[in-house]
């Protein structure tokens, strides 16, 4: 099963969740002489915590957070460790961010003992795991409906923000005024860089810890990497509308077999050549991640994404007509996010791959020359030369190579 698991093992990005709609497709055809899929609880019908975290022995909550713009998003909580242990009192909150096109589920498809959110929880962490806007759990709003192409006018700009200052405010809260440990994977990292190079969220937050980090494209240079990053820019609007993304709907598919078309592009060998050749997948993760991803999001959060590819810059959303941009920023071109504005005594660890095809070790390069002026004895960086962009959220060894540096990131920081 080598050269099947490799395709499955997909990262986060834009990119990748293309082309799981598109090996989700092939198994759905081929099942029984691909791979025979597991069959696991339905979290949609019976909700996160008893599927994936009660069963395990952990005290879990749920809660709705309600966005400035009105959208209603789903909150997991872990208050305390496996069977009750330890209290609430002295736990220091813990917000754990999924990347774009999959949900806060990504985070537990691992056992216990190997996925971050209950590793945390067991060493004395509150933690918190997000939803995003559009995903399953987070498709409500006050006054939209997700059939409303309104409900999916925004792209990362609003999820900087909106939605990372909702959640921050309600566990801000909710943790009796404590500041925030944060830990971000693939577009989860470029949410909070973004969110800090404004100033934001620096008052809630206690540290930094960025997985596979994308905050620069410039080197994801794989085939279908580049040709779906021409496309989004002027093709997908009018392919989609600005609406809904889903990588399961048949408009998407459509869009796929288009790129899949495209001279260069193999979508056979795809997963592995954009995420990299992850080293640490195992195949029961691997069904369960396809049982649960991907997940939607708006087209123009598409958009956005793929000109960061294609401008090499880290914009907000640039409306293609100059005089739009006039009209919401007040300059004919849409303002950069200036990571060289993150507060200098920032916490911040930074883990990133050898093998990763679009957490490209000399885009990360990029990301910590913008960080060069940060406090030296408040920066740590860790290079992983075998791992790849998926083996940060599912690999069988993550807790031994990543996961322990960062709960040691975290509890060197005075409380």
């Amino acid at each position: 099963m080598v050269g099947c698991q490799s395709i499955l093992a997909t990262g986060r990005p834009w990119v990748v969740q293309l082309a799981v709609a598109v090996v989700a497709a092939i198994l759905g055809a081929n099942e029984s002489s691909m791979h025979r899929v597991t069959v696991f609880p339905s979290p949609e019908s019976q909700g996160v915590c008893a599927t994936s975290v009660t069963i395990h022995g952990y005290k879990c909550e749920e809660f709705d957070v309600v966005t400035q713009d009105g959208y209603i998003l789903r909150i997991q909580r872990l208050p305390m460790g496996r069977m009750g242990i330890g209290s609430r009192g002295n736990r220091q909150p813990v917000i754990i961010q999924h990347g774009v096109l999959v949900d806060g589920m990504t985070w537990l498809l691992n056992s216990p003992e190997q996925n971050l959110p209950m590793i945390l929880s067991d060493n004395g962490f509150d933690v918190w795991i997000t939803n995003t806007r559009g995903t399953r759990f987070s498709r409500r709003h006050q006054f939209l409906d997700p059939s409303q192409p309104k409900f999916w006018d925004w792209s990362w700009d609003e999820l900087v923000m909106y939605d990372l200052p909702a959640v921050f405010n309600f566990v801000y809260d909710r943790s009796g005024n404590r500041k925030i440990h944060y830990v971000g994977h693939s577009m989860g990292t470029l949410m909070v860089l973004a969110s800090l190079s404004e100033g934001r969220l620096v008052d809630k937050l206690k540290s930094v810890a960025l997985l596979s980090p994308i905050a620069y494209l410039s080197h994801m240079t794989t085939a279908l990497g580049v040709v779906a990053a021409k496309s989004f820019v002027g093709e997908a609007t009018t392919l989609f509308g600005i609406g809904e993304f889903n990588p399961k709907g048949e408009p998407v598919g459509q869009f796929l077999k288009l790129l899949c078309a495209q001279p260069g592009v193999d979508c056979y060998d795809l997963l592995t050549a954009l995420t990299g050749n992850n080293c640490c997948l195992n195949s029961t993760t691997v069904d369960l991640f396809l049982q649960n991803e991907p997940q939607p999001t708006s087209t123009k959060n598409m958009v956005h994404l793929a000109q960061t590819v294609r401008d090499r810059r880290l914009t907000k959303y640039n409306y293609g007509i100059p005089v739009f941009n006039l009209l919401i920023y007040g300059d004919l071109a849409p303002p950069p996010y200036d990571l060289s504005n993150i507060p200098k005594d920032m916490p911040m660890f930074v883990s990133y791959g050898g093998r990763d095809a679009l957490s490209d070790p000399r885009d990360v390069q990029a990301l910590l020359d913008s960080l060069k002026l940060h406090d030296v004895d408040k920066l740590s960086v860790q290079f992983v030369e075998d791992y790849a962009h998926a083996d940060y959220i599912m690999g069988v060894n993550a807790k031994d190579v990543v996961y322990s540096q960062v709960l040691s990131f975290f509890t060197k920081i005075p409380s």
